[in-house]
C-alpha cells in the first residue's frame, strides 16, 4: 500500500530543475517527478553550481510558428509519423499535423488481463517512443505497448525489481531504457524479452533524472549527465566514445547534471536540451559543437529542461502543458546563433519571416 500511494505522487519535478535550484521557473518541464526513494543522490565532483546565463549569448534565429495546448501537464511526448503524441501522467493525446485533437485514450480503458502482479498501475508515464505502428509507453517499473489509436498490444515488467526507468528509445533491433536507480541501460527485444545490460566504461553518474537516450542511424546516444557528456554505443552495447564537457558557456554542459533530453535530426546531428540554464543545442554525430538553437530567452526562462523532438525542418519543444513548433528564420542575420553554420542541416530549410 505504501508503494501504491507513493506512485501516485509526482516523482521527478524536484530533480528536473537542476543544480541547487529547487523551484521551477516560467515553464514546467517534461516528466517532472519527485525524488524517488530508490535513487541515491551522489556527491558529484564533476559539476558546478548553477550560474546565471551569460549576457552575450546570441539570440536564436528560430521562430515559434505554432503551439498546441494540452489539457493537462505534459509528462512526455513523441512524433509518430504524421501525428504528435502528448502523454500526461495517465492519458495519451493524439494530434494531427494541424494541431487538431484526433483521439485520446487512457491506459485504464483497455480490457486486458493483467497477470503480473508486480506491475503497479498507479505509476505515471515517464517516456514514449514510436516504431512501425507501435507506441511504447515507459513507466518507472514496466513498459506498455499500444497502437496509435489506443489498442493495447502487450506489456512487460522491468527485469530488475529495483529499476527506476527514466527514458526510452526504440530501434529496429530492440527497446532501450535508461535506469536511474541501477545507472545502466536495459535492452529488450521489441516483444519485451530481456537481452542485456549496457554499462558505461567509466560508470554512469546520474545524480538526478537526467538520463536521456536517442537512437540515430545504428547508434545509441545517451547522457552521462553527472559527467557532463553524451556517450555513444552500438545497439549491441559496444562503447563508441563520448563528447561534452562541463561549463556554463555555450557548447558546454552546466550545473550538476546535463544534458537532460536528447534528440536527433534526419542527418544525424544530435540535439541536446539542458536544465539550469535552459537551452537547446546541436552537435555533429562525432560530437563537435555546431550551434545554439534555442536560448533561455526564446524558450521562456525558468530552470527546467524542455523536451525536444525534430522532424524535417521543425523543432518541437514541450514544457508545462504546451508544445511549440519552431522553424529557422532564413532572414536571420549572420551574427545570430546557427546562422553562420556551414553544415547542410535540414533544420535550416526554414521559413522567410
Amino acid at each position: 500500500m505504501e508503494k501504491e500511494n507513493e506512485q501516485k505522487m509526482p516523482r521527478r519535478k524536484f530533480l528536473q530543475v537542476g543544480g541547487s535550484v529547487l523551484a521551477g521557473g516560467t515553464i514546467v518541464g517534461l516528466a517532472g517527478m519527485l525524488f524517488h526513494k530508490r535513487l541515491v543522490v551522489q556527491d558529484v565532483p564533476y559539476g558546478a553550481n548553477i550560474v546565471t546565463p551569460q549576457p552575450d549569448i546570441p539570440t536564436s534565429p528560430y521562430r515559434r510558428v505554432t503551439s498546441i495546448e494540452i489539457p493537462e501537464e505534459i509528462s512526455t511526448f513523441e512524433l509518430a509519423e504524421n501525428k504528435l503524441v502528448a502523454a500526461t501522467a495517465q492519458t495519451v493525446y493524439v494530434y494531427n499535423e494541424t494541431g487538431e485533437l484526433e483521439r485520446k485514450f487512457s491506459r485504464f480503458e483497455n480490457e486486458i488481463s493483467y497477470e503480473d502482479n508486480r506491475i503497479s498501475y498507479g505509476e505515471n508515464l515517464r517516456g514514449t517512443a514510436y516504431l512501425n505502428g507501435s507506441l511504447y509507453l515507459l513507466f518507472p517499473t514496466h513498459i506498455e505497448v499500444y497502437t496509435i489509436d489506443g489498442r493495447k498490444l502487450r506489456e512487460w515488467v522491468a527485469c530488475d525489481e529495483q529499476s527506476d526507468y527514466c527514458e526510452i528509445a526504440v530501434a529496429p533491433d530492440g527497446v532501450f531504457v535508461t535506469d536511474a536507480a541501477n545507472k545502466n541501460i536495459h535492452k529488450y527485444t521489441l516483444d519485451g524479452t530481456f537481452v542485456k545490460f549496457i554499462q558505461s566504461p567509466d560508470g554512469f553518474v546520474i545524480p538526478s533524472y537526467s538520463f536521456g537516450i536517442t537512437y540515430s542511424d545504428g547508434v545509441l546516444y545517451c547522457s552521462n549527465s553527472g559527467r557532463h557528456r553524451v556517450e555513444k554505443y552500438t545497439t549491441d552495447g559496444e562503447y563508441l566514445g563520448s563528447f561534452g564537457e562541463a561549463g556554463a558557456g555555450v557548447g558546454r554542459f552546466c550545473g550538476c547534471c546535463n544534458p537532460v533530453h536528447l534528440s536527433h535530426t534526419a542527418t544525424g546531428d544530435i540535439i541536446t536540451s539542458e536544465k539550469g540554464i535552459p537551452r537547446i543545442s546541436c552537435y555533429s554525430p562525432d560530437g563537435r559543437f555546431q550551434s545554439l538553437l534555442l536560448d533561455t530567452k526564446v524558450l521562456g526562462g525558468g530552470h527546467t529542461a524542455y523536451g525536444v523532438k525534430v522532424k524535417g525542418d521543425k523543432l518541437f519543444v514541450a514544457g508545462a502543458n504546451r508544445i511549440d513548433t519552431y522553424r529557422y528564420d532564413q532572414t536571420a542575420v549572420a551574427q545570430t546563433a546557427c546562422a553562420a553554420c556551414v553544415v547542410n542541416c535540414p533544420l535550416r530549410q526554414g521559413i522567410t519571416v
